[in-house]
């Protein structure tokens, strides 16, 4: 039996009163396990013994290590390219935040009992705040990087006494404020809103935008038309038959600006990244730590897919979810690394090859370890072209989107309201537009804005008739 702090606190009565009032509910009717909701820290393991083309893979199973390892590879690079850029924005060390989003996603594997399957990466709800507490000019090292890190110290704190309060009241309070409709929306604009970032990346030059468009049809090409293991590791391979062409094209026909080998064969094989110290100022902590709460809604959005996709209850686990994301944020800021978060991407890469064993992101933390311990490796992913990470990122942020309308879908929202029509349209909009307002000196970026409208639009309209 799961512990009573961690019991889903809405009752049948509670049900049928926000229904009367109007309110949306999960409308998934999720059954039981008794090998995944065992009262115990982390659930019943067990052997997948499905068929990998037809069955997916549970969170509380696992693969042979060998399907197991690849899987953890593809999720490295299925998140690398936001873990890395993420940093390179805010002037922080690129190579030491690849090594604490393997280290805080194995904390958030320990934290949450193996029971939430998610890679911890570089968080872009910092970017903006980072920038205008360190007034970093957006090229080379950030001076002011020392005073930032304490405002993500803090941050990360309050995150975690939410999870703290998540895990001793129950869910039912989130879920009121946050029911399907928003959370679908909140899902939607996470893709939506890095959809122009994306494409801008890939047209800046016809070659780019061709090479692009090559990886989206290779990465397609294998979701399609193959099967097996070959089908769940669709990117990894989709990523590595476009590079092959792409060096081919460039370094060997002439095309394009071809691949640059010269910093791999200058760099070392193993090599810590530099450490640095936090300093606290109440000036940074003030416009950096309110960042709490957009995780906050944005990690409630990912965990309503999560469940959506897997089936399994999930959400009476978001306590620790949130109290493993605080902590991982203040452990990561700690050692001078990024605040992290869930990331979308590798929910994504979930939605497509069913495989949701949280092992897997074990595996995946481990290989990015060993990628932050080792220069040479992390300058070998480097010399991917942003055209071809254009291309991967433009399949998995439309995925992202897609899993958003899927919560609508699982949770059969009733678009005939105009409550949920407004709700929706508005919220969708203003993120994919990157719509921003500012609280006094904070930013709430695009995802911020749109999902403060979706939870305030939400309380207005959705507690009256139509």
């Amino acid at each position: 039996m799961t512990p009573p702090s961690e019991q889903p606190t809405q009752t049948s009565s509670e049900h049928n009163a926000l229904e009367a009032a109007g309110i949306e509910t999960n409308a998934m009717t999720i059954p039981h396990h008794p090998d995944f909701d065992n009262g115990k820290w982390f659930p019943t393991w067990r052997p997948f013994q499905g068929d990998l083309d037809r069955n997916p893979v549970g969170i509380n199973e696992y693969l042979p290590p060998s399907k197991s390892i690849l899987l953890g590879i593809q999720h490295t690079f299925a998140m690398f390219g936001a873990t890395v850029l993420a940093p390179i924005l805010m002037g922080f060390d690129a190579n030491l935040a690849i090594l604490m989003s393997g280290i805080c996603t194995i904390m958030f594997f320990v934290i949450t009992g193996g029971r939430m399957p998610s890679y911890l990466g570089s968080s872009f709800a910092f970017i903006g705040p980072v920038i205008a507490v360190t007034a970093y000019a957006g090229t080379g090292f950030n001076s002011g990087l020392d005073v930032a890190l304490g405002g993500i110290m803090a941050c990360g704190i309050i995150y975690a006494l939410v999870g703290l309060l998540v895990m001793k009241t129950g869910t039912g309070w989130i879920e009121s404020l946050m029911p399907p409709i928003v959370t679908g929306a909140i899902v939607m604009i996470i893709g939506l809103n890095l959809a122009p970032v994306t494409i801008q990346g890939v047209s800046a030059n016809q070659f780019d935008a061709w090479m692009a468009a090559l990886t989206v049809l290779l990465i397609s090409g294998v979701a399609v038309f193959t099967r097996g293991m070959l089908r769940r590791l669709l990117l990894l391979v989709g990523l590595i038959l476009s590079y092959v062409i792409y060096y081919i094209v460039t370094n060997v026909m002439g095309y394009g600006t071809p691949i640059d080998f010269t910093t791999v064969a200058a760099a070392s094989w193993f090599g810590l990244p530099s450490i640095h110290t936090p300093r606290f100022e109440m000036s940074a902590i003030v416009l950096i730590a309110p960042v709490a709460f957009i995780l906050v809604a944005e990690n409630l959005g990912h965990f309503k897919a999560v469940e959506g996709m897997t089936k399994a209850r999930v959400t009476p686990y978001m306590g620790r979810a949130f109290l493993a994301d605080g902590l991982a944020t203040t452990f990561s800021a700690g050692f001078g690394g990024t605040g992290v978060t869930t990331y979308a991407e590798n929910i994504g890469v979930m939605a497509v090859t069913k495989v949701y064993s949280t092992t897997i992101f074990v595996i995946a933390g481990v290989v990015a370890v060993m990628l932050g311990m080792s220069p040479k490796f992390g300058a070998i992913i480097q010399t991917i072209p942003a055209a071809l990470l254009g291309g991967a990122s433009i399949v998995v942020f439309g995925l992202i989107t897609i899993a958003g309308l899927k919560i609508w879908m699982d949770n059969n929202i009733d678009f005939t309201k105009n409550s949920n029509l407004v709700i929706a349209a508005v919220t969708v909009i203003m993120g994919t537009g990157n719509f921003s307002l500012m609280l006094g000196s904070f930013d709430l970026g695009g995802i911020g804005t749109a999902t403060l409208a979706a939870i305030v639009l939400n309380a207005l309209f959705n507690r009256q008739k139509n």
